[in-house]
């Protein structure tokens, strides 16, 4: 998954870890011979690969498994995170901040430093990026360190692209491009190419825009290249949504038309909204920019929100 390769040859691989669905016998959230982390990465594969049902479905029983069994430390905690992954990538973004928070808390009693606090920290980052909630994912990068050095475990979303997205959305852009190109080094000698759990390109092309449009295109047509291969509804559509936003006219309103359909597929609400509030601005439609404002205010996007109602204001 993180390589970016097909999609279905993931959820195929992920598939036969199971029987019939479910955990094979000795395989379970408490059992002790395997630990957890064989689960946690088949549910983070499912999640990025689109396969969201069977994500939440494996997230939520080890919750209900450990709340059942009494358990309140770093199991648990990992447990709310990627619930509250799950619920992000959905665009439950009200619901994904709660289970978020509610794992920091829960990780502050294990102690500073380790992946589950990384992870926990960079996925409520992303949520309240998303949310528009800039001012808060600032202060949340602060008070737990959400900074360089990275750790060397795997964290997911990737957390180069998760800051450098927040260095830029504070108005610190030579820092957030700094960032951004660090972590198309750091994901390049891993191997992670995958662009959904690696945002790094998409935010780079949107920052260099201007001053270097020629990058920014090769940034985009990278993504889009990569995409493809992935081959994921949210992947594909967030890379035409890339390829409009660096667009003008007819070939904007084209490329945000394509990206509404993908993401329309897609179990991804947020991207959905965001696109279709960005073809309904690209074409002047008040019909578009409604259903994109919907949308929007069913995930918890504030500032997505506001960006809609500020369109429709223009139009009527």
């Amino acid at each position: 998954m993180t390589r970016g390769e097909n999609a279905e040859v993931v959820a195929e691989h992920c598939d036969r870890a199971l029987v019939n669905g479910r955990l094979a016998p000795g395989l379970g959230w408490t059992d002790t011979e395997w630990g957890i982390e064989l689960l946690l990465l088949l549910a983070v594969a499912y999640a990025y690969a689109d396969r969201l049902d069977r994500a939440e479905g494996l997230c939520t029983e080890a919750l209900r498994t450990y709340e059942s069994a009494g358990w309140s430390g770093g199991h648990l905690a990992l447990a709310h995170a990627h619930v509250g992954l799950v619920h992000r990538l959905r665009g439950r973004l009200r619901e994904a901040e709660t289970f978020l928070r509610k794992s920091l808390v829960l990780a502050e009693r294990v102690g500073r430093g380790l992946p589950l606090y990384w992870s926990a920290t960079c996925n409520l980052v992303d949520t309240l990026l998303v949310r528009g909630h800039v001012q808060e994912a600032w202060e949340v990068a602060e008070q737990y360190n959400f900074a360089p050095p990275y750790p060397s475990t795997i964290v997911m979303p990737e957390p180069r692209s998760v800051r450098g997205r927040l260095l830029l959305a504070v108005g610190r852009t030579e820092e957030g491009i700094n960032e951004l190109e660090a972590a198309e080094k750091a994901t390049a000698a891993r191997g992670h190419y995958n662009t959904v759990s690696a945002t790094w390109a998409g935010a780079l092309a949107r920052a260099l825009a201007n001053e270097d449009p020629r990058r920014a295109a090769e940034l985009a047509a990278t993504v889009r290249r990569r995409a493809e291969r992935f081959g994921t509804d949210t992947a594909i559509g967030e890379a035409l949504r890339l390829e409009a936003s660096l667009a003008t006219g007819k070939q904007a309103a084209s490329l945000y038309a394509k990206a509404v359909t993908y993401l329309e597929a897609s179990p991804s609400a947020y991207e959905h909204a965001a696109a279709r509030v960005e073809y309904g601005i690209a074409t002047r439609s008040t019909s578009e920019l409604q259903r994109g404002l919907t949308l929007a205010e069913s995930c918890g996007a504030d500032r997505l929100v506001d960006r809609a109602r500020e369109a429709i204001a223009r139009l009527v």
